[in-house]
């Protein structure tokens, strides 16, 4: 990560991909990825459950990500997100967020992809929160696809896992605990087919729906 300033784009990403790949192996963590409706240049809007999302991700669609600014600064995951492209958001700024706008459309337009998870918080991955839209305008300004990414994690028996949550109180040092005590576990990685359109309440929303059925979420 330290070598990724003096890189090549191509170079960064193909590092960001294999580094994650790698992370996740060393876990005994496999990833299963469904990339059939996958396009260059999208935003890739993600439900989250987990500091383990990025990883999962970055594995198979190497991207920039955008995350409030207080992320900088958690012990080892701030350090992580600096050094993987992150996007931070100054929450509660009209100024700033039309800075970061313009920043990811720019990279959008490169061909590049950027992931958002608009649900703005983690879950324990049994549900789906709501989507805040605001976070989908900068690719629907620069004329971009929206990508739906679906995340789940499952247990050797088949069953949805609780060990990569990273919601509530569950500390760093307690979800690195329960994925430890697994000899095993699948994360599942699955593209929907991109959301277009000029309403991003309704972007938004076909996103949200693509997320719940591939990741077998229910829509509350």
């Amino acid at each position: 990560m330290c070598l990724y300033p003096l890189c090549s784009d191509a170079t960064r990403l193909r590092l960001k991909s294999s580094s994650s790949r790698a992370l996740l192996k060393a876990l005994g963590i496999e990833l299963e990825a469904d990339l059939t409706a996958s396009v260059p240049g999208a935003l890739i809007v993600a439900n989250h459950i987990s500091w383990l999302d990025i990883f999962v991700i970055n594995a198979v669609l190497p991207a920039a990500f955008v995350s409030k600014e207080e992320v900088r600064h958690w012990p080892l995951i701030g350090w992580l997100a600096a050094r993987n492209d992150t996007v931070f958001l100054r929450r509660g700024s009209r100024g700033h967020a039309k800075l970061i706008n313009a920043e990811i459309a720019a990279i959008l337009e490169t061909g590049k992809h950027v992931a958002v998870f608009p649900e703005g918080t983690t879950t324990d991955g049994f549900s789906l929160l709501h989507f805040h839209a605001a976070l989908i305008q900068p690719a629907l300004a620069a004329g971009r696809p929206v990508l739906p990414v679906s995340l789940s994690y499952w247990e050797a028996d088949g069953t949805r896992s609780l060990a990569p949550r990273y919601d509530g109180d569950i500390s760093l040092g307690e979800c690195m605990r329960a994925l430890l005590s697994r000899q095993r576990l699948k994360a599942r990685l699955v593209v929907s087919p991109p959301c277009v359109g000029a309403d991003r309440k309704a972007v938004a929303a076909a996103a949200r729906e693509a997320i719940a059925r591939s990741a077998q979420l229910p829509l509350t």
